[in-house]
């Protein structure tokens, strides 16, 4: 028999019949209901030692009362009641089940099956009841155990209790858990008697397996039979049904349904009723809620917040945040998050700045946000301090923070980190190798890419649509037509990958490069569904390259029709006719533009100097340096025409004069923000640019000379073509 000992510098236990243990006093006949009140796992082993000197313990009775209390306490001790459970010599099934029951609701659920096979090895004295089992599938739904569960299942069937509501009510919870929902829904249609938490169940069930419609018709099926009146987890369930189909007006019918069956509205149904509103759109109702909650948790406020923040009302999601009196780090990351994903990474870095003052650690979510925000404004600097943070704190470099790494360092310009950080991966996972497909795509090295993919499929990894768009865009930027055109076709039969819109965009961009543009259309042609902005965006494109005037008017018309404020099919089609000298359409098109109230979207470059991102737009005289940075530019160009440079006038579409536009294509935003780095870096420390459009041709050569002139490494990152968006190949032009 094992001992216990008892904790160090207590004092010893009286002989008589009356006793105190603490604040507790109790005679031998009291000792047992003393455990009903202790929390403490001290004091439950002082109980723990009186039961041995009286000879309680070895009474089953007493025992299983002692272990109840260190097993299932609020503070529950494992490892201390697996102690107690191997001190009883002849432990009941009632222990068992205790024992079963804490460790499957607690971090050790597969302790529960070690616990069981014991039991089963018993069967002869004890075998597993109605109580058992459910205690057993819930292990099982932790473990994601689909084999052990439905083992279970077959056992429960064995031992005669297959009509047990309880245990078909667990069964069917571990179906949907499993994903299983035709097992779940079955399961649920042969429960003989079933009780609300069937009901539950089975709509939780289709809840958690993304079938809204479904749950809420289970929902009104139950109202109709009229047996069991929802409950508040059955309110909370449908309502969250409800956010997942965005439908308000049901929401709203479901919140007066609580009031006619008098459910109470706890906090957690308000949270989830305020989520609908949010979810589905009505921040007015979701402010009516929070305003008359009489307690708010961190969720309350979160989900305003994030409410406000997802709607683009920045201002009063500010002000709730500041409202709040304990952040916790999900509403700092609501609020970054918002920030990031609706194109303010300045606010996002600036908000991540003010987290780091604070006491609230950064996990997971906040870091993967800071580093898209990175690398939006490429900020290479603040990426490379994330970086040793994370290795600072030992934070485990998990898929989602290994893909953000490689996208921040490839898009900032750093390749050779980038592959650094792909190659140190313990595990990759299909993001990982996307994600350095496209770094290497976007930096040129298009068979580095392909290779890298086959690379990928030797590793057994499954690609997904996002790697095929990756790998055509690198086909594309290399020019590798033949290849891409081998994976395009490959895609269904192979890979069972249904080619998507993006993946046409990439097709169409590759081929138009080539100057394939028939073949282009070709395939915009034959396209199974509609053709969308994307693609013809990617086909007007390349008539700008090519100076293909029909086939470009044709493309802008089709823009136009699906998206009629589509500023870049607009330029696109004007640098077209100026190519041509059709300075009267220029107009047209101008005027056309105006009148239909479309504004162009304004060239901006971004160059980060000492952890600093400055921004420059088109002839910008806003920055402190403004002075500096045009004499800069004036030796510039100086310097650019000794060594030959002739300015392209090609990319301006307006008729003006010689000098007019070399000035125009001089003040470009991406050659204010190199000649502002030349000023505040010295050599040898790259200069990277990033653009929110691309960059016109006269720019691109004007970077490569400036590059050899100042004996300076330039990287130039501007919007590349993506498969996806529908203003990857607007240019920087005079087009005001």
């Amino acid at each position: 028999m094992a001992i216990v000992n008892l904790p160090p510098n207590l004092p010893p236990l009286q002989q008589s019949s009356s006793n105190r243990i603490g604040d507790f006093e109790f005679s031998d006949r009291g000792t047992l209901s003393l455990l009903e009140k202790c929390h403490d796992t001290l004091r439950l082993k002082q109980i723990h030692s009186r039961l041995l000197r009286t000879g309680l313990f070895f009474h089953t009775f007493s025992a299983s009362k002692l272990l109840t209390a260190a097993a299932l306490a609020p503070s529950a001790n494992l490892v201390y009641a697996e102690r107690v459970f191997d001190q009883i010599p002849h432990p009941n099934l009632y222990c068992f089940n205790i024992l079963i029951r804490a460790h499957a609701a607690g971090l050790t659920p597969e302790r529960a099956f070690s616990l069981f096979f014991r039991l089963l090895y018993h069967d002869e004295i004890h075998s597993p009841n109605n109580f058992t089992f459910p205690f057993l599938v819930k292990a099982a739904s932790e473990l994601s155990a689909f084999g052990l569960g439905k083992a279970l299942h077959g056992m429960v069937c064995k031992y005669g209790l297959a009509d047990d509501v309880f245990i078909l009510n667990s069964l069917v919870h571990f179906y949907a858990s499993c994903l299983c929902l035709d097992l779940a829904y079955g399961l649920f249609l042969q429960i003989p008697q079933k009780d609300v938490v069937s009901w539950n169940s089975v709509i939780a069930a289709f809840v958690q397996a993304e079938q809204p419609d479904e749950a809420i018709d289970l929902f009104e099926r139950m109202k109709a039979e009229g047996v069991f009146q929802p409950n508040e987890v059955t309110m909370t369930t449908v309502l969250t049904a409800c956010a997942k189909k965005g439908d308000l007006e049901y929401g709203r019918g479901v919140c007066e349904y609580m009031k006619t069956v008098e459910v109470e509205p706890s906090l957690v149904l308000s949270n989830a009723m305020l989520d609908m509103y949010i979810k589905c759109g009505s921040l007015e109702d979701a402010k009516e809620l929070f305003d008359k909650m009489a307690v708010r948790d961190s969720f309350s406020w979160t989900s305003m917040l994030d409410g406000f923040a997802k709607a683009g009302k920045f201002n009063t999601a500010r002000q709730v945040f500041d409202s709040m009196s304990n952040r916790d780090i999900a509403c700092w990351n609501a609020l970054i998050s918002a920030y990031e994903q609706r194109g303010h990474p300045h606010e996002a870095l600036a908000l991540f700045r003010e987290l780091q003052l604070t006491d609230v650690k950064p996990d997971e979510v906040t870091l993967v946000s800071t580093l898209s925000a990175c690398t939006q404004l490429g900020a290479l600097e603040l990426g490379r301090w994330i970086h040793a943070y994370i290795n600072k704190q030992n934070l485990s470099l998990n898929f989602h923070l290994t893909t953000s790494l490689i996208d921040m360092y490839a898009k900032c310009g750093d390749l050779t980190k980038a592959l650094e950080v792909f190659h140190a991966a313990a595990q990759k996972d299909v993001c990982v190798w996307s994600a350095m497909i496209a770094g290497l795509s976007m930096h040129g090295q298009g068979q580095a890419a392909v290779d890298l993919f086959l690379q990928m499929k030797e590793a057994k990894v499954r690609p997904n649509a996002v790697t095929f768009t990756n790998l055509l865009c690198a086909c594309s930027h290399s020019g590798l037509v033949d290849t891409a055109r081998n994976f395009f076709t490959q895609m269904q039969p192979i890979y069972g990958i249904e080619p998507q819109v993006q993946h046409y965009g990439c097709m169409v961009d590759l081929l138009g490069r080539a100057g394939l543009l028939d073949e282009a259309m070709d395939l915009i042609e034959k396209m199974p569904r509609s053709s969308s902005v994307s693609v013809w965006a990617a086909l007007l494109g390349a008539c700008r390259i090519h100076g293909n005037l029909r086939l470009g008017e044709l493309a802008c018309k089709r823009i136009l029709e699906i998206e009629p404020d589509h500023d870049g099919a607009y330029v696109l089609l004007s640098n077209i006719y100026a190519k041509f000298g059709r300075w009267e359409d220029v107009s047209r098109l101008r005027k056309l533009m105006k009148d239909a109230g479309v504004e162009k979207e304004p060239g901006c470059s971004s160059v980060e100097v000492d952890g600093v991102v400055h921004e420059f737009l088109v002839g910008d005289t806003s920055h402190p340096f403004s002075d500096k940075i045009y004499s800069k530019l004036a030796e510039i160009t100086t310097r650019l025409k000794s060594v030959g440079y002739e300015p392209d006038s090609s990319q301006l579409i307006q008729d003006v004069e010689e000098e007019v536009q070399e000035q125009a294509l001089s003040f470009h935003s991406e050659k204010l923000a190199i000649a502002f780095g030349l000023i505040t870096t010295a050599s040898p420390m790259p200069i990277r640019i990033v653009k929110n459009l691309r960059i016109c041709a006269d720019c691109h050569s004007a970077a490569k000379l400036i590059s050899f002139v100042y004996d300076r490494e330039i990287v130039l990152r501007d919007r590349p073509w993506d498969g996806s968006s529908t203003s990857n190949n607007r240019v920087e032009s005079e087009f005001e």
